[in-house]
């Protein structure tokens, strides 16, 4: 498991250099870009992450002193953080395709009826928004698979397989999820702080 976080975290970590690379190249038009993201949302889909990341580890934490009924619910509440912040993410989305701030040639904030405050997006904004997509998106994935892994582990513990001396599945999915949250962790500050 280590070993996979290993190649995830290069995997983002090719993204973020990316994402550097980009905004030392353009770096009025991407301040201009993230202006455009809804820092509510991305502050809220944080809290929700690391509130999380706590319910994983106390889900570890009940599994450890064989604490079925704990280890459940702290897993349920896990899950459902995740719901909540798929859901604001939809949103979030839905508001980016409203409003043309979309990758490649699908970006239309240039256009006059897409303008924000009164100011239009240049054309090669465009390259903040694929890189906003790709990292978000790619970070939507993981949780998608985070949620499969940990409701796996649930079906796991329901079906009386996680003992305090066997809680090994439950560990290694709340690791898989705290990778997650610390992907996300440095996703919000550099696209929705940092400007």
């Amino acid at each position: 498991m280590w070993i996979f976080i290993a190649t995830e975290i290069l995997m983002f970590g090719g993204l973020f250099v990316a994402y550097g690379i980009f905004r030392g190249q353009e770096p009025e038009m991407f301040r201009m870009a993230h202006e455009r993201l809804d820092r509510i949302m991305g502050a809220v889909n944080t809290v929700v992450l690391l509130f999380s990341s706590l319910t994983a580890a106390l889900a570890v934490r009940q599994s450890q002193v064989g604490d079925r009924k704990g280890t459940t619910r702290w897993l349920v509440i896990t899950l459902i953080c995740a719901v909540i912040f798929l859901v604001v993410k939809f949103f979030e989305y839905q508001h980016k395709f409203h409003d043309g701030l979309l990758p490649g040639h699908y970006f239309q904030a240039h256009l006059q009826q897409f303008a924000h405050n009164g100011h239009v997006l240049p054309q090669r904004a465009h390259m903040f928004f694929a890189l906003y997509f790709m990292m978000t998106g790619l970070h939507g994935v993981h949780v998608l698979i985070g949620m499969g892994v940990l409701s796996w582990v649930l079906k796991q513990n329901l079906d009386g397989k996680i003992s305090k001396q066997f809680f090994t599945p439950v560990e290694i999915g709340a690791l898989y999820w705290h990778l997650v949250d610390l992907v996300w962790i440095y996703l919000f500050p550099l696209l929705y702080l940092v400007g």
